[in-house]
């Protein structure tokens, strides 16, 4: 599928409300799977990678009822295993279904198949799943790629648990949120903690569903066993990496975009961070009880930022880069080449085929100011390189996405949003 977006001849005002964000949806939907009690979620997000997960813990007998006239749902748990003790897993291209639900099925007897898309099977996970077999989990195929088949055991052995997450922090998530189960206290140690503050999120969510979480260091996590998860009502957050876009488009147009309240101090996102992106571009920020809005200047300025921890906006911002009036150099990001597509390669191809002067390093993208011209741009089949390059064609007419579906990934009304803004 492609789309056309359409450009803009004045500044942006419009109100929109965000759909609720990814990475707490999935985290709730297996902390209450995991819990004992019926657990209600409201405002979950509804798009491939949560249908993907609701559908597998379902498949894992998981007794599941959404809502969709209200985005809620209710979660039977299962205190800590899993009802059916032999289901097919299919991730789609969901790696948090791929890393969490791994973790778990490898921490509860039972014989369970996993297999995914192929732009997942490409995604790491060995080291994940080395670290699970030496808990006592077993793999029945030599593979270390889907598919495969684990089986699961009588929860982790615990003791001491060392893992390599320099390519993914869910590494590290998946196995907090099954800690509580191991025989005995869970001592958790890695040495490069990417994304460390998607980690900071699992720790937090496992606290509100009644579970001690000791950090002892940025890459050490102490995790007393046993202890049981207890269902609870649960509101998820906006999702701000959706946000982001929208925010963007008020920056590019000097407009002016407002969503629902988010606690900037106390939101468990790291794309909170954004917002500080903008203000030092020169949007305002203003947040209230009610509403947060983003205000964009008359003129954009370039900034140099290390956006390890929130990259998932990095392309965000490399869209907005070419309207600012110096360079923008982003840095510490070379963990997104191994996501949907080799993130930045891809954002700096599209932004070349844009005519935007641009250079690439192994973890850094550096965007001068330009006057980008229409084009055909391949999104790779990632979701947030459709959605970023949507910003740049509110100010050039003519730019078209190519496999714009993607985008059905965490925001499948993306583009009627869109749309919306230019009513």
């Amino acid at each position: 599928m492609k789309q056309l977006i359409r450009a803009v001849n004045s500044p942006i005002h419009a109100h929109v409300t965000i759909p609720g964000s990814k990475s707490i949806t999935n985290r709730a939907l297996l902390l209450a799977a995991l819990s004992e009690g019926v657990a209600e979620i409201f405002d979950i997000l509804l798009s491939d990678d949560t249908w993907a997960f609701i559908n597998a813990l379902k498949e894992l007998g998981i007794v599941i009822q959404v809502d969709e006239s209200t985005n809620s749902c209710l979660v039977a748990g299962g205190m800590g295993e899993f009802p059916h003790k032999e289901a097919s897993i299919w991730c789609d291209n969901a790696g948090t279904v791929a890393r969490f639900l791994l973790a778990a099925c490898a921490a509860t007897p039972g014989v369970y198949r996993f297999d995914a898309s192929p732009q997942l099977r490409r995604r790491p996970i060995a080291a994940l799943l080395r670290t699970l077999c030496g808990q006592g989990a077993k793999v029945l195929e030599e593979s270390e790629s889907m598919p495969f088949t684990i089986v699961g055991s009588e929860g982790l052995r615990g003791g001491e648990i060392e893992i390599e997450s320099s390519e993914s922090s869910q590494f590290v998530s998946a196995l907090l949120m099954v800690a509580p189960f191991a025989a005995s206290p869970v001592l958790i140690k890695t040495h490069e903690l990417v994304s460390n503050p998607y980690v900071d999120m699992t720790c937090a969510m496992m606290a509100d569903f009644g579970v001690l979480v000791r950090r002892m260091h940025s890459t050490r996590f102490s995790i007393p066993a046993p202890q049981r998860y207890v269902a609870r009502d649960y509101t998820i957050e906006p999702d701000l990496s959706t946000a982001s876009y929208f925010f963007a488009a008020a920056a590019v147009t000097a407009g002016k975009m407002t969503i629902q309240a988010v606690d900037r101090i106390n939101s468990k996102q790291a794309d909170v961070e954004f917002l500080s992106v903008l203000e030092k571009m020169g949007c305002e920020v203003i947040s209230t009880d009610t509403v947060l809005t983003v205000k964009g200047p008359e003129k954009l300025q370039g900034i140099n930022v290390d956006m390890r921890h929130f990259s998932d906006t990095f392309m965000t911002l490399a869209a907005i880069a070419p309207f600012a009036e110096t360079p923008t150099m982003i840095t510490n990001i070379a963990h997104t080449r191994q996501q949907e597509s080799n993130r930045i390669s891809a954002m700096r191809e599209g932004l070349e085929r844009l005519q935007v002067k641009v250079e690439e390093g192994p973890d850094w993208l550096k965007i001068y100011p330009s006057k980008p011209v229409a084009a055909l741009i391949d999104s790779h089949s990632d979701h947030r390189i459709a959605m970023a390059f949507s910003i740049i064609g509110l100010r050039v007419p003519g730019i078209e996405i190519e496999h714009a579906e993607c985008v059905a990934k965490t925001c499948p009304t993306f583009f009627e949003m869109w749309d919306g803004l230019q009513a």
